[in-house]
């Protein structure tokens, strides 16, 4: 099993999902984290071929993160982490907490600042996705 935490840092769980530099993939074995890779982010707000002026990432009758420019690059962040089951993050907008689940990814936002314990809490069934209270 693979989890993916965004992060900026490789220590901290990212506040903001669309604003995170990285992926930390952690690989579960055994019910435990065996390792724990950092992956640049090639989408969002940071990748490389960003442009302020590329999109606009608000449909303002449905909310943030909806419309089809915004499903699309939902997708290729999904994309991203295919071969991970589990999303963590501390927040990010409902247009893209519905496309990750779409993607089959178990997406959960948290309030955990430290991505060791996000993933300790996950693996002892302890991290309560707040979901309700962490979308924008």
């Amino acid at each position: 099993m693979k989890i993916a935490v965004v992060t900026n840092d490789g220590i901290t769980v990212s506040q903001h999902f669309g604003r995170s530099r990285y992926y930390a993939v952690a690989d579960i074995e055994n019910g435990e984290v065996a390792d724990i890779k950092l992956r640049e982010r090639g989408t969002g707000h940071f990748a490389a071929s960003h442009s302020p002026v590329e999109h606009s990432h608000h449909n303002h009758s449905q909310g943030h993160g909806y419309g089809e420019e915004a499903m699309i690059r939902h997708a290729a962040m999904a994309q991203e982490i295919a071969d991970c089951q589990v999303l963590i993050a501390g927040g990010m907008g409902m247009g893209a907490y519905e496309s990750f689940r779409a993607a089959g990814l178990e997406v959960i936002l948290t309030d955990r600042e430290m991505i060791e314990d996000a993933l300790r809490d996950y693996l002892a069934g302890k991290l309560p996705n707040l979901m309700e209270e962490r979308t924008h």
